[in-house]
């Protein structure tokens, strides 16, 4: 299994204008064969970062999801929606329970 996990920022005064096409984005993920999860959450403390979770059953489903329309939908949204920060992590695991 892969995990990504990470956050994005975006000026907190665009967050009404993302949310389309987030809701898009994790819809279109979560419908993906090998997405076993898929979310974005806002922080609490901080407006403008967006927590993201992500869990992949393989390699192989990862690459195919890179290469999707909707992706390349969002990713083209970045720059009107303000999003320049983005520290996202990939980690792989065994897909086991924490011990």
């Amino acid at each position: 299994m892969l995990l990504i996990i990470g956050t994005i920022r975006l000026p907190p005064d665009r967050l009404d204008q993302a949310k389309p096409a987030m809701q898009r984005m994790i819809s279109a993920s979560r419908a993906e064969p090998g997405c076993l999860g898929y979310s974005y959450a806002q922080d609490v403390l901080d407006a403008g970062l967006i927590h993201v979770s992500e869990a992949w059953s393989d390699r192989a489903a990862l690459e195919t999801h890179f290469k999707s329309a909707h992706i390349a939908e969002w990713r083209a949204s970045w720059a009107d929606l303000g999003i320049g920060e983005r520290k996202l992590t990939l980690f792989e695991t065994d897909g086991g329970a924490p011990t």
